[in-house]
């Protein structure tokens, strides 16, 4: 394997691992908020003690995600400098601001919530997580600002002189609809994510009859947050697709195995192609859907593979790149995958609020197994979703301005690649038996039995603690 490949390889490792953790946090953030300040406005004690459960499974992903996300960083400056230096000037800005405004935002204020159970007044102490929260959407919204810029580039322009795409127009960059509707798309994700693993942690709490007082309130809170999420992804998947076919058809056309141009386009549920991926041999459709997916008329035309290609050919003459196609397998099954499996999710939401409705509690050796399983589906098909984004814009890592070849380092070499690679392969496998250990021993112990309201006197000069 050259560079480049090793160079592909550890950043997809690492970005993929990272984004394990990314949606939990997002979701599961404004899902605690939403239990404390149940409590708050109710007094009900079940809901402080789902708070301090879901809260400390919360904190322990948080963790995780703040030290795999720092990798990501270090690897534009180590294996990507020639992309680095080219889009520096525009990349470089909203993950500035990410780092300097909305982390900061959400750690200071997250600090504030572990420590301030028994300092702050309540009502404020409820601000501090709600305001963490915000900084976790806020940090989404600028990584998907940067990230949408290299699927469609937009308030730059050109310096001949450096060879550097320089930044002229910030608030176009931060507000251009491929990153606004990147934002709702991987947000309502995030609470589908959230949601499903909420649900089957309760489920499960329910069927081991641990806090089924709390597990049955937030079995039903995570299946509806699971059930509207879903909505919202659907709807919101749906304008992004649209908005891709306008500006990456060759994306689309990988997503659907679509070798020629169609007016109107069938939709493909299984195609298989020839093993390089360069045409189709046979395949199952549904007659007009893809062109409603991809234009929003039953007869709108959609280009295919082959007829992109040839005009890429002469667009981007002198690239050096040979094939403007994605890898057609991969792009295909990721974006079916990504539907297919948060759609099981989206049943399964449905069927626990039906089989667990009122007080009924029925139980199976099943119905374990997929208190288990379920909270996966949704964070698999999120990953599986990203995976689609990324792999959809290949050969390019700037659409239509930089190959992603032209952006490796040069004086890297492949032992350095292969060491740095191996080395966070094993280390992030370490942690990822630590991260799911600590879950799982916090999911077995349960919510606790009783919590005393922690906002009561206390001694001025009492130590900090965290009170979980």
């Amino acid at each position: 394997m050259d560079v480049l490949d090793l160079a592909r390889w550890q950043f997809a490792i690492t970005t993929v691992y990272h984004f394990f953790f990314v949606p939990i946090t997002l979701g599961l953030s404004w899902l605690v908020a939403g239990m404390q300040t149940a409590w708050v406005r109710t007094g009900n004690e079940k809901w402080l003690r789902a708070t301090k459960f879901f809260g400390k499974i919360f904190l322990i992903n948080f963790a995780m995600g703040v030290v795999t996300g720092i990798v990501q960083e270090f690897q534009f400056g180590m294996n990507w400098s020639d992309y680095s230096r080219f889009v520096g000037d525009i990349f470089g800005a909203p993950l500035a601001i990410e780092g300097l405004l909305a982390f900061f935002l959400e750690s200071t204020f997250l600090g504030l919530w572990i420590f301030g159970w028994d300092r702050l007044p309540k009502k404020l102490h409820l601000a501090t997580i709600w305001l963490a929260s915000l900084g976790t959407m806020l940090s989404a919204y600028f990584i998907l600002a940067a990230n949408s810029w290299m699927q469609h580039p937009v308030g730059y322009e050109f310096n001949a002189e450096t060879g550097r795409a320089e930044l002229n127009d910030f608030v176009t960059v931060l507000t251009q609809n491929t990153a606004v509707i990147a934002f709702v798309h991987t947000l309502s994700a995030s609470f589908m994510v959230a949601g499903a693993l909420v649900a089957g942690i309760s489920l499960y709490l329910l069927l081991r009859d641990k806090g089924a007082d709390v597990a049955r309130s937030t079995l039903r809170l995570g299946a509806v947050t699971t059930l509207v999420a879903a909505v919202a992804v659907s709807i919101s998947g749906d304008v992004d697709g649209k908005i891709m076919t306008e500006q990456q058809p060759m994306k689309m056309a990988a997503a659907e195995a679509l070798y020629q141009t169609e007016q109107p386009a069938d939709f493909s549920i299984f195609t298989v192609g020839t093993l390089d991926g360069s045409e189709e041999v046979f395949s199952v459709t549904i007659p007009n859907v893809l062109s409603f997916l991809a234009t929003g008329t039953w007869d709108g035309e959609v280009e295919g593979i082959n007829d992109l290609n040839a005009e890429y050919a002469q667009a981007y003459a002198g690239t050096g790149i040979d094939s403007f196609a994605p890898n057609i397998p991969l792009t295909y099954w990721m974006f079916r995958l990504m539907i297919g499996v948060g759609m099981l999710a989206a049943l399964w939401a449905l069927w626990a609020l039906w089989a667990y409705r009122g007080d009924r509690r029925p139980s199976s050796p099943w119905a374990l197994r997929l208190a288990i399983l379920v909270p996966l589906l949704p964070l698999f098909a999120a990953s599986f979703g990203w995976i689609f984004t990324e792999m959809g814009r290949q050969p390019w890592i700037v659409f239509g301005l930089m190959p992603t070849a032209a952006g490796v380092s040069p004086m890297v070499g492949s032992g350095a690649v292969w060491t740095s690679m191996i080395g966070f392969t094993l280390l992030y496998a370490v942690l990822a038996i630590i991260e799911v250990g600590l879950i799982v021993r916090t999911v077995r112990q349960g919510p606790p039995e009783a919590v005393a309201d922690p906002f009561v006197e206390r001694e001025a000069d009492a130590p900090l603690t965290i009170s979980y």
